[in-house]
């Protein structure tokens, strides 16, 4: 068994709405970042690229490269399972944590856990998806 850490964090900018775990969630503001900006997926892919040590995120698709451009997160994360698959690995569970002071998660838990639990080819029990906020931090 390997464990992995992801963490992804990107800023606000321009109108809402945002997209977490593949779903599209009403916000004021928008997120900025050269593809769809969904955190949640970045955090996850990076957590299971780092428990087959293949790297991060930004060594497979980085911002410097125009094919990434607006490139759905969700894909992306596809891609990353397939590179698991090729050395050998498959997720077994998935625990995410989202940070956001603004955008309610509790609404849209369900169908995060079960968009990320069909990429990764998983059951939806082993898909934990958590919210919290800073407390005003900033």
């Amino acid at each position: 068994m390997r464990v992995g850490l992801g963490f992804d964090a990107h800023r606000f900018g321009g109108d809402g709405p945002v997209t977490l775990a593949g779903v599209v969630v009403s916000s004021e503001r928008g997120l900025l970042g050269t593809s769809d900006a969904d955190v949640a997926v970045h955090a996850v892919a990076d957590a299971l690229l780092g428990a087959a040590a293949l790297g991060d995120l930004g060594t497979h698709f980085p911002s410097s490269d125009p094919r990434w451009e607006g490139a759905n997160s969700m894909d992306l994360l596809k891609r990353v399972v397939t590179m698991l698959t090729e050395a050998g690995h498959r997720p077994g569970n998935v625990d995410l944590t989202i940070v956001s002071q603004s955008v309610r998660v509790a609404p849209h838990r369900a169908t995060m856990r079960t968009n990320l639990a069909a990429v990764l080819a998983i059951d939806v029990d082993a898909v934990s998806v958590k919210a919290t906020t800073t407390d005003h931090l900033g």
